[in-house]
C-alpha cells in the first residue's frame, strides 16, 4: 500500500536563529551545493535570502541587495521606521507576497523565487526571480506546416502560458495554477476560456489533478494523463497532445480545456475525440479545398495503412476470393518462407527501425537510411528473405501510420494492424470481419470523460460530422462543437 505523506505547516519563528536552523537542516546546506543563504543586516535588523542557484536570475538578486543596502545607508538614523514594510516598499520587483509557514516558504524557493526573512517578523517576503534554464519555442519537430508561426511550447510553463495568451488576449482566459507531488511539487496550470468552457468539465480536472497521491511526476504531462483518463489497456489515446500554441488557442476558443505541465513542451488537450487526432494545423493554413484533399488524403492513407496489409494477407491466403480480373493482387514468386511470417518480420523490422531512428544521432539518420534500404529491401529480397510484395505492402502501411498526426494514434494504429494480421492467419476471412467488426465497436464504446469516442457519427451529429468530412471556411463556422458542452455556443455573432 502507498504511503500517504502527511503534511506539516511549521510557523516561521520570530526568532531568525530557529528558522535558520531548521532550514539548514531540511535543505541539507553544507552538502548540496545549490541552495544558498545571504545574511545581511538592514536598519540595525537580522536579515536573511534564501535562494537557489541555477533556477534565480542572479542579475535581480543583486538590484534587490543593491536597493536595500541604499536603503540601510539612507534611513539608518530613523528609529520609527517599520522594517518589515520598508524592505517591502523598497524591493524593487512587481511581485511581491507573504508566506506563513516554512514549507510554503521552501516550496517557493525551490520553484525558483526568493525569500527573506526578517528578524522579530513572523512572515516571509517571497520574490518571484525565477529564470528557468531551457530552449527558445522552436517549431516543434511532429508538427511542422508550410505556412504558419514558428514559434512551438517550450518546457518552461511560464512562458508557454504566454505563448498561449499572446494568441488569446481576452480577459476571460483563465490560467490556474496548482503543484502536484508530495517531492517534485511540479507545477501544473489548468487553461480554459471562463464563459466559453463548461465549468463542470474544469472542476472534474481539477478534482482529479488535487487527488494524485505521488511522490513526483518526473514524466510531467503522461503521468497526469493516467491519472485524468484512467485508460488501461486500451491503446487509443483519450486526451490530445499539442506543441503549437496556435492549435491550443484555437482549442481554447472552441471550449476544450487545457493543461500544461512544467518541464514538458506538450499542452494536454480535454476532452477529445477520436477525430481530433487526425486533424493537423496545415489544413487550416490553406484554402478549403485544398484543406479538404489534405484531409481525405490523410484519412485514406490510415485506413489504408490499418487494413491494406491484413487484407492482402487474406488475399494470399484464399486466393479464390479475388475475382477475375484482380489476380495480379496475389504473389508472383512464393518462397519457403510463409507469407505471415514475413509481414511479421518485417512489421518488426520497420518498428525497430523507428526506435533505432529515434535513439540515433542527426549526423547519423542518413547513414540508417541506407542501411535500412539495403537490408530490408535490397538484399533481404535478393537473399529470398522477402518477396517484393511483402515488402510493398508493408511500406504502405507505414508510410500511411507516419502520415498520421497524432503519435499516440499512429501507434496504436499500427498495434491493431498487428492484431489484425494474427487474427486473418489464424481464422482467415472470418478472422478478418470478427476483427475489424471488433475495432469499430472497441472504439464506438469507448468514452473520455464521457464523451463519445467516435462522435459525431456515434451519436449522429450531422453538422459537426460535414465538417469532420470537409474543411469549411472559417466564416461558415458560427457554432461552437457540442461535445464540450461551450456555455456561449455562437463563436460568431451574425448581424
Amino acid at each position: 500500500m502507498s504511503q500517504v505523506h502527511e503534511k506539516k505547516e511549521t510557523p516561521i519563528s520570530r526568532k531568525i536563529v530557529e528558522n535558520e536552523a531548521e532550514i539548514k537542516k531540511r535543505l541539507g546546506f553544507g552538502t548540496s551545493f545549490d541552495v544558498g543563504i545571504r545574511t545581511f543586516t538592514i536598519l540595525d535588523k537580522h536579515i536573511q535570502m534564501y535562494f537557489v542557484n541555477g533556477l534565480c536570475d542572479i542579475q535581480y538578486i543583486i538590484e534587490l541587495l543593491k536597493e536595500l543596502m541604499e536603503l540601510d545607508a539612507r534611513d539608518r538614523k530613523n528609529e520609527t521606521t517599520n522594517v518589515k514594510m520598508a524592505i517591502r516598499n523598497h524591493l524593487p520587483h512587481v511581485q511581491v507576497e507573504y508566506s506563513d509557514t516554512l514549507e510554503d516558504s521552501i516550496t517557493k524557493m525551490l520553484s525558483g523565487l526568493v525569500f527573506i526573512l526578517i528578524e522579530g517578523e513572523d512572515q516571509a517576503l517571497v520574490i518571484d526571480v525565477r529564470s528557468y534554464p531551457g530552449r527558445g519555442p522552436e517549431e516543434p519537430d511532429t508538427e511542422r506546416v508550410v505556412r504558419g508561426s514558428r514559434d512551438g511550447y517550450t518546457e518552461n510553463i511560464i512562458l508557454n502560458t504566454a505563448l498561449t495568451r499572446r494568441r488569446i488576449r481576452d480577459e476571460n482566459l483563465r490560467n490556474e495554477i496548482m503543484q502536484v507531488g508530495e517531492r517534485s511539487k511540479t507545477d501544473i496550470c489548468i487553461s480554459y476560456v471562463d464563459g466559453v468552457a463548461d465549468p463542470k468539465m474544469v472542476e472534474i480536472l481539477k478534482k482529479e489533478l488535487e487527488a494524485i497521491n505521488i511522490d513526483g511526476i518526473s514524466m510531467a504531462d503522461k503521468i497526469v494523463e493516467e491519472y485524468l483518463v484512467k485508460q488501461g489497456f486500451n491503446p487509443f489515446p483519450l486526451v490530445r497532445y499539442t506543441e503549437r500554441p496556435d492549435v491550443a488557442a484555437n482549442h481554447l476558443l472552441e471550449g476544450h480545456v487545457l493543461i500544461m505541465v512544467d518541464t514538458s513542451p506538450s499542452v494536454i488537450i480535454t476532452p477529445t475525440t477520436f477525430f481530433h487526432h487526425v486533424q493537423h494545423a496545415e489544413e487550416y493554413r490553406q484554402a478549403p479545398m485544398i484543406g479538404t484533399f489534405l484531409r481525405w488524403t490523410r484519412f485514406i492513407g490510415i485506413i489504408f495503412s490499418l487494413l491494406v496489409l491484413p487484407f492482402w494477407l487474406l488475399m494470399v491466403m484464399q486466393p479464390s476470393l479475388l475475382p477475375a480480373g484482380l489476380d495480379f493482387i496475389g504473389l508472383n514468386e512464393p518462397n519457403n518462407i510463409p507469407v505471415f511470417l514475413q509481414i511479421v518480420f518485417a512489421e518488426l523490422g520497420i518498428e525497430l527501425l523507428r526506435m533505432a531512428a529515434i535513439h540515433t544521432p542527426s549526423p547519423l539518420a542518413t547513414a540508417l537510411g541506407l542501411v535500412a534500404a539495403l537490408l530490408i529491401g535490397e538484399i533481404a529480397i535478393q537473399v529470398g528473405y522477402f518477396t517484393p510484395e511483402v515488402i510493398l505492402y508493408v511500406a504502405i502501411g507505414a508510410i500511411g501510420m507516419f502520415a498520421t498526426p497524432s503519435y499516440e494514434l499512429g501507434v496504436a494504429l499500427r498495434a491493431t494492424r498487428m492484431f489484425l494480421i494474427i487474427i486473418v492467419a489464424i481464422f482467415k476471412a472470418p478472422g478478418f470481419i470478427v476483427g475489424t467488426t471488433l475495432f469499430i465497436l472497441g472504439l464506438a464504446v469507448i468514452k473520455t470523460f464521457a464523451k463519445p469516442y467516435l462522435w459525431p457519427f456515434l451519436p449522429f451529429d450531422p453538422p459537426a460530422a460535414w465538417h469532420i468530412l470537409i474543411r469549411s471556411s472559417v466564416p461558415s463556422m458560427r457554432f461552437r462543437p457540442r461535445i464540450v458542452h461551450p456555455q456561449d455556443p455562437i463563436k460568431q455573432k451574425t448581424e
